[in-house]
């Protein structure tokens, strides 16, 4: 991979020119600022759980334009929303392979606005929500359940953030979007059923033994 546009901006700033190098055969890569550091040091961990949801927002989305509904329009604009997420994580991948001494004034990052956009939409969708009287179960749709990994992924990203922010400094913005992102995911699960007119699945106390209340 090389740079040849110094700006961020730029569309043409990195180029894959290769797939693989070599350079990480003996377990160790690279950071942004050049830093070799070994694959399993908890900031790899962290940008590569980031990576991870990133895949796993990309598969609910799928989902989402393959499942059924009826709201073709509402079902669009959350298909837009998970697509600026995924350029959020990316942006959010980026600061995280960067030491924070390394970081460039116009690096893409989290920003305050990002964790605002995401409080705006999961008000937006949880408005059309019935009240949650017991706790849901992942399941009833593949969007519901694609979405519900999507929110257990994003709190193990938010675990291992909360680990690498006593390790060294963390940007509150990412922590703060992380945190909300994961309640998106939840509101978002149960929207999903409900656009498409379908039942959650709720928890039954007990219901493993064949006992309820």
């Amino acid at each position: 991979m090389s740079t040849e546009d110094g700006s961020f901006d730029s569309p043409k700033r990195v180029a894959i020119n290769r797939v693989y190098t070599r350079k990480g055969d003996a377990g160790r890569t690279s950071l942004v600022g050049g830093q070799r550091v070994a694959k399993h040091a908890l900031r790899i961990e962290t940008y590569g759980a980031v990576d991870e949801l990133n895949a796993f927002v990309g598969q609910a989305r799928q989902s989402l334009s393959e499942g059924p509904t009826s709201s073709v329009d509402a079902t669009a604009h959350l298909s837009s929303v998970l697509i600026r997420v995924q350029h959020q994580l990316f942006n959010l991948g980026s600061v995280l392979a960067t030491l924070p001494e390394d970081l460039h004034p116009r690096q893409p990052r989290i920003r305050p606005e990002d964790v605002s956009f995401l409080e705006q939409e999961i008000d937006a969708s949880n408005e059309a929500l019935p009240a949650l009287r017991s706790f849901v179960l992942p399941g009833g749709s593949r969007a519901n359940t694609d979405l519900h990994v999507c929110r257990t992924v994003c709190r193990r990203v938010e675990r291992l953030l909360s680990r690498l922010d006593e390790e060294t400094s963390v940007d509150p913005d990412s922590l703060a979007y992380v945190n909300r992102l994961s309640d998106a995911f939840f509101v978002w699960s149960r929207w999903v059923l409900s656009a498409a007119a379908l039942p959650e699945v709720l928890w039954v106390p007990n219901a493993a033994d064949g006992q309820s209340s």
